[in-house]
């Protein structure tokens, strides 16, 4: 009894606080303070911490950003950046490669071809919603042909019936029956949407596979950055395709629990992810704050994280039900405002930025995922 009335405070004071900023808020102004910093005039998003550079992810975000804050002319801005320079020029035939920068030479340009399938999985999706939410055909039919190169190009299929979703379109196979994959990039809201777009596609088999990708056996209650599947293992860790040289579980997979938290709650997969996930859950509850890197045997490895991955598990600890924890998160968040720009953390970093906009949208009801994975706005 003692604990429900704490619980139906902790409720109370959340929501007086997200009822607060959301009145507070003329537009959303945190998308705005993010532009100031991050967007250029011709609609590339600019991660200052990582020589300047320019990712299809950021440009992912920021379409979606933008659809929330009902910001068409920036949404325009991004999209044909994106397609001019990092999609070849038309996203329909194209998948946008990854990465945009400088090069030694110093001329500016695609540094890496290769694509990666968490990006063209939100850009697919937020022009499917804002074709529905402006009433523009144009944005639905290029979201779904992006679907479906998505589909063609970075899907794999395993005992014949199976499917999962390939971080790129190259380099994350080996054989028939053994690939790698990242938990992280894997929405289930956003796959949901998808199956329902494209009844006949791969995209609920994946949905449904998300799951074994967090089980307790892999990452030992958190989710890992990179996992491995092979036909007479099933799935494993993986250290991943950089030098990291054991599994971790750290600025990739704490998108996991930010995607989890955000799920709504009639979604079938909700319930089973939180479980899977209950030692994120019991460390921050313990600790005060998400550890920066866990190791594949849920062991911490470093505690030191940034205020971004608080704000990421504050959906994940409202969904499980620790209102206290996630108090504790908003706490940090304000407590690092940076007031002279309204952004968040030590040197107000690109990451943290997109995990808090995620973040307190969410929190402050300017956007919710339906049970189908619909974007609902206020």
């Amino acid at each position: 009894m003692k604990r429900t009335v704490i619980r139906m405070i902790a409720v109370a004071s959340l929501v007086v606080f997200c009822a607060n900023a959301s009145a507070r808020s003329d537009g959303w102004p945190l998308w705005d303070h993010y532009k100031a910093r991050f967007l250029t005039t011709d609609g590339r998003i600019v991660d200052w911490s990582a020589e300047e550079c320019t990712t299809s992810e950021g440009e992912a975000y920021a379409l979606f950003f933008a659809l929330v804050a009902n910001d068409r002319a920036s949404f325009d801005l991004i999209l044909n950046w994106t397609i001019e320079n990092l999609a070849q020029g038309n996203l329909q035939k194209n998948l946008p490669s990854w990465i945009w920068k400088r090069s030694p030479n110093g001329t500016w340009g695609i540094a890496d071809a290769n694509s990666a399938s968490d990006a063209d999985l939100w850009i697919a999706y937020t022009l499917l919603q804002a074709g529905h939410i402006w009433h523009e055909p144009s944005y639905t039919a290029l979201g779904r042909s992006l679907a479906d190169q998505i589909a063609k190009e970075e899907v794999a299929s395993f005992h014949g019936d199976h499917f999962v979703l390939l971080p790129g379109s190259r380099g994350f196979r080996s054989g028939t029956q053994s690939f790698y994959a990242n938990p992280s990039y894997e929405p289930i809201q956003v796959l949901t949407a998808l199956a329902t777009e494209f009844p006949s596609g791969p995209w609920r088999n994946i949905a449904d596979g998300v799951l074994d990708q967090v089980a307790a056996d892999v990452g030992h209650g958190f989710a890992l950055d990179w996992v491995q599947y092979r036909s007479e293992f099933g799935f494993s860790a993986w250290a991943g395709p950089t030098s990291m040289v054991q599994p971790t579980g750290g600025y990739d997979a704490i998108r996991v629990y930010l995607w989890t938290g955000m799920l709504d709650q009639q979604a079938p997969q909700r319930a089973a992810m939180l479980r899977a996930l209950s030692g994120m859950r019991s460390y921050v509850v313990l600790h005060g704050a998400p550890p920066e890197r866990i190791a594949a045997d849920g062991t911490v490895i470093s505690t030191d994280s940034p205020v971004g991955f608080s704000a990421a598990v504050i959906p994940f600890l409202m969904a499980a039900g620790e209102m206290s924890a996630a108090q504790m998160q908003i706490n940090r968040l304000e407590r690092e405002r940076v007031n002279a720009t309204g952004l968040y953390g030590w040197g107000q970093r690109y990451y943290d930025q997109n995990l808090t906009l995620f973040s307190r949208g969410w929190m402050d009801g300017l956007f919710r995922f339906s049970e189908t994975g619909q974007l609902r706005l206020r």
